[in-house]
């Protein structure tokens, strides 16, 4: 299954292990990384960029369209694996995601013409539970990755990402919940945890400034202590940082895993 093989382009996200809690007090024990913050680098030195992101502390990966970010490189999924395993990353198409271990796999948009109708975002739905039917097939999960017009009042008033949650199976189309994107909408997630409990195993930890620009997480406006209070109630096991455009990338995951790490909540 390549990058645009349903409605849209697909992501697949490679993973490591559960989320642990202390006895006394949470915290995220695997730190995920969004690859996609360091895809520049990725394309240069696909084996060198893992290396210093294991070594910086994360646990898991997360591939957006690996097969795109990897123009230069293109190591063949078999080596990509052996890269991964070695680095210390157990890896969450079908085919290919077999091969690198993916236990997701990710569409984040669909089609523009079904976007614009309560109904467009209806047949969105059927079609994902469709395509999530097949993939459970394989022991892949399939879910959908937000960005901020999913929380944009259609014609009628409803909302996109209110479509998708109901009209589509608990059970064959899970949420990647993007916080940053929910924050710029100005969207409460909590509210929606509350709504639809267990749907949002995949979060992207993503934050603003008062400026609404992106920054490092921990460095903006974000209460990132009473979302993640509420990951049990979410079904929330993977955490993936991500920053679109870094200046200086090695930098920024280095900031964002540091106060990722000693968060408590």
């Amino acid at each position: 299954m390549d990058r645009r093989a349903f409605l849209g382009s697909t992501a697949a996200v490679a993973l490591a292990s559960r989320f642990g809690w202390a006895a006394s007090e949470h915290r995220i024990e695997n730190v995920g990384l969004e690859l996609y913050t360091v895809r520049d680098l990725l394309s240069k030195d696909f084996e060198g960029t893992l290396a210093k992101v294991a070594k910086i502390g994360y646990k898991q990966v997360a591939f957006a369209g690996y097969l795109n970010d990897l123009t230069n490189l293109k190591p063949a999924p078999k080596r990509a694996r052996e890269i991964l395993d070695g680095d210390g990353f157990t890896a969450p198409s079908i085919e290919i995601s077999k091969i690198l271990g993916h236990e997701y796999i990710v569409n984040p948009s669909i089609d523009r013409e079904l976007t614009k109708t309560s109904d467009g975002w209806k047949r969105a739905a059927e079609t994902f539970n469709r395509a999530g039917e097949e993939s459970l097939k394989s022991g892949i999960q399939l879910a959908y990755h937000n960005h901020v017009e999913e929380f944009k009042a259609l014609p009628d008033g409803k909302l996109p990402y209110d479509i998708l949650l109901s009209e589509s199976d608990p059970k064959l189309v899970k949420m990647e919940l993007d916080l940053g994107w929910a924050h710029e909408a100005k969207v409460d997630p909590l509210s929606y945890f509350e709504k639809y409990p267990g749907r949002f195993p995949l979060v992207h930890v993503k934050d603003f400034d008062q400026h609404d620009m992106m920054t490092e997480v921990g460095s903006g406006v974000i209460d990132w202590k009473a979302i993640f209070a509420k990951a049990d109630l979410a079904g929330i096991k993977h955490y993936f940082v991500e920053h679109d455009q870094p200046m200086m990338p090695m930098e920024s995951i280095q900031k964002s895993y540091a106060y990722l790490d000693r968060l408590r909540f």
